[in-house]
């Protein structure tokens, strides 16, 4: 490999593996062809397309542009942490999603590019937006398993909460072993992914800035801060959802629903 660059043809053996995934999957009678192949070129697109988009952005660096790149993301990820749920949500259970991510998401990353890397201009798009990315797309993660534990416990354990409230618990007090199950499922993988990180694996940035040239010192202190701060968006967000979620199983008289439309 000469340079930082990978040339066409170097990048285009690694679709080597897809091939072999696809005869692993046809000998093994799993029909999976169609959506490992859809979900190759979806990639493929996807990530030339914003490939090019970045190029513009960050030679034309502008508070506006890195903004609306921002919004996009966070509004793309609320969208999939709907999707993702395996329960209907009612309005009000959106809003607190939404709001919880939007919260969390701006508040981790102000704090972030503002006083831990301290980003001057603070609307750098080189910096922002893919610091922004990560902790977008660690926080969607965590939102989605704390919204499905917290779905599932209020409708597996609906008992045990009307037993809580008969006995004169207030909800948040009937709900609490669900909230606080919901934000342990919401953070295991987070937390499991940094037992394992620089031991069982080197995590994308850390190996992305070593390849393009970077010392491996600084470019694992940076790895540090930024898994810091994905984690603490995470954690913050969910703590967010979970608090204020569990009231959109409730009506005003402190009952549970009967279910969410």
């Amino acid at each position: 490999m000469n340079g930082n660059d990978l040339p066409l043809w170097q990048l285009g053996s690694a679709y080597v593996f897809i091939i072999v995934l696809l005869i692993i999957v046809r000998i093994r009678k799993i029909p999976r062809e169609k959506e490992i192949l859809i979900a190759t070129i979806r990639m493929t697109i996807q990530l030339m397309i914003i490939g090019y988009i970045l190029a513009y952005i960050f030679g034309h660096a502008n508070p506006l542009f890195t903004i609306l790149i921002l919004i996009f993301m966070l509004v793309f990820a609320i969208y999939n942490i709907y999707r993702r749920v395996n329960d209907p949500l009612d309005r009000e259970l959106k809003k607190k999603i939404a709001l919880s991510m939007s919260i969390g998401v701006v508040g981790t990353l102000a704090y972030f590019v503002l006083v831990t890397l301290s980003v001057s201009p603070w609307y750098n798009p080189r910096f922002v937006i893919p610091i922004g990315g990560m902790i977008i797309g660690n926080t969607m993660t965590g939102v989605s398993l704390g919204v499905n534990t917290l779905l599932d416990g209020m409708r597996t354990k609906r008992k045990m909460v009307e037993s809580a409230l008969m006995l004169g618990a207030t909800p948040k007090e009937a709900a609490r072993p669900i909230i606080n199950q919901a934000f342990d499922s919401a953070m295991l993988p987070t937390i499991n992914s940094m037992v394992g990180m620089g031991i069982v694996f080197l995590p994308g940035m850390m190996t992305g800035q070593i390849i393009a040239g970077a010392s491996p010192l600084s470019a694992i202190r940076y790895q540090i801060a930024i898994m810091l701060g994905v984690v603490g968006g995470a954690s913050l967000t969910v703590l967010l959802f979970v608090q204020i979620g569990y009231k959109a199983f409730f009506n005003e008289r402190c009952q549970l629903k009967e279910r969410l439309k």
